[in-house]
């Protein structure tokens, strides 16, 4: 960055120093004396707008970002068509899943929100996500389709 500004500065420098020479160069006595102010002026103003598009130009420029992503692949699980699910009870008093939580899962397998849930269930909001959270930590899940994922691998929804 120091050395941008030291090459900015350099180049500022040497914008001055030319529009001096030039004026020096062409000598118009009369035009000088009579419109210094103006000559001066407006030349100023003419390297300050181009110094400042140009550098308005390259430090506004979006930089490209590369993102990595994981794969993940999701499992699928197979249920012989034509079989009535049947909750896995076992399963869900190892991992002390109550009725709400469970219910609260389902609804999510559904796809709903967590404002949809909590309107259906006439609860708050809050309310759902502390369902939810507990019911995460007691899956190992992160997310709300790894959640889904693991209950119908569990049994517990169908």
């Amino acid at each position: 960055m120091k050395k941008q500004i030291l090459i900015y500065g350099l180049i500022y420098g040497l914008c001055g120093g030319l529009l001096i020479a030039a004026l020096k160069v062409i000598e118009y006595r009369f035009v000088v004396v009579e419109h210094s102010i103006e000559i001066y002026g407006g030349l100023t103003a003419l390297v300050f707008a181009g110094l400042g598009i140009w550098l308005g130009l390259k430090l506004t420029r979006k930089e490209q970002i590369i993102v990595e992503r994981e794969l993940i692949v999701e499992r699928e699980v197979l249920i012989p068509a034509g079989t009535p699910f049947a909750l896995n009870e076992k399963r869900l008093q190892e991992l002390a899943i109550t009725k709400r939580e469970l219910e609260i899962l389902g609804l999510i397998a559904h796809g709903l929100s967590n404002r949809e849930i909590a309107e259906r269930l006439f609860v708050s909001e809050n309310t759902v996500k502390t369902h939810s959270s507990r019911l995460f930590e007691k899956l190992s899940a992160k997310r709300r389709t790894q959640a889904v994922q693991l209950g119908k691998e569990m049994g517990l929804i169908p």
